[in-house]
């Protein structure tokens, strides 16, 4: 029987999970605390709620609206680092930072499979948000292509890719829809070594295309396949949605498996807490040819 792994990003000098509980998760970016809801969280919190106040701000969420309460001074957006890349944190309206911290591990397991090779590699990242993926392999030496169907995370990433020193590295910049583009590309005849892929439980493409995971996920798979090279290095699925698992994402990709051989790896993304505890993040499922 396949072991699903447990992979844990651990705190550093600019991001740390100070605490967790009660449907809330407290962290450290750089200098800024910030509190902010997470379902998982399914414990009790370990800090006194003295010490969750001292954030500096607070996601709230009601009826009529949702956002930020933010204290006096705190910045519009900072720089930290995280996996060796620097990133550009900005709290949105959605809750999130312009980050997501679990995702280090995979960096550097896309680092480890781009250096290892002696030949060029092409890489496409489908749902590429701001771009932590994208750095990780063009740092790696990858010619990537990075994919989202928003331009405001598009252009966050290309200011992530500035900070980080890899402005002038092999990037392609797209928005666009994710499904369209890959059928671009098989009339075109491209081909990639790698697929990256991130895709949201709901959401829209460049044009307010609609995406729904459980009738969209399967035909994409299916159309990635068309696309990759004679001698892919590796396939990586991330998810975030409630109610999938990990072997799910791993039924999907037997595909590849007959067809290139190689191994799936399957596990859960998690980020450990000041206190010890982790807090799931997301699972994963990742075929390598090696």
């Amino acid at each position: 029987m396949k072991k699903l792994e447990v992979m844990v990003t651990g705190p550093s000098a600019d991001y740390e999970l100070l605490d967790s509980g009660e449907g809330e998760k407290l962290e450290r970016y750089g200098k800024v605390i910030l509190s902010r809801p997470d379902p998982q969280a399914l414990w009790r919190r370990i800090l006194s709620l003295s010490q969750w106040k001292e954030a500096d701000a607070f996601f709230y969420r009601s009826e009529e609206k949702a956002g930020w309460k933010v204290k006096m001074g705190m910045p519009k957006e900072w720089l930290i680092e995280l996996a060796g890349l620097k990133f550009l944190i900005k709290p949105t309206s959605f809750k999130h930072t312009g980050i997501f911290p679990e995702q280090a591990t995979n960096w550097e397991w896309i680092r480890e499979k781009i250096k290892k090779q002696d030949r060029p590699i092409k890489v496409l990242n489908l749902f590429g948000y701001t771009g932590g993926a994208t750095l990780a392999a063009a740092s790696a030496g990858a010619e990537v292509t990075h994919i989202d169907g928003s331009k405001t995370v598009v252009t966050w990433a290309q200011k992530n890719a500035e900070l980080s020193g890899l402005k002038d590295k092999p990037i392609r910049w797209l928005v666009d829809d994710a499904r369209a583009f890959v059928q671009k590309e098989i009339r075109r005849g491209n081909k990639y070594d790698a697929i990256i892929m991130d895709p949201p439980a709901f959401g829209h493409g460049a044009k307010e295309e609609v995406w729904k995971i459980e009738d969209d996920l399967l035909p994409l798979l299916d159309a990635c396949q068309k696309i990759l090279s004679d001698k892919p290095l590796f396939f990586l699925v991330n998810g975030y949605s409630a109610g999938y698992s990990a072997v799910g994402y791993e039924n999907a990709l037997q595909p590849i498996v007959k067809s290139f051989g190689g191994e799936i790896e399957i596990g859960e993304l998690t980020i450990a807490e000041k206190t010890g505890r982790l807090l799931p993040a997301g699972i994963f499922a990742r075929w390598s040819s090696n």
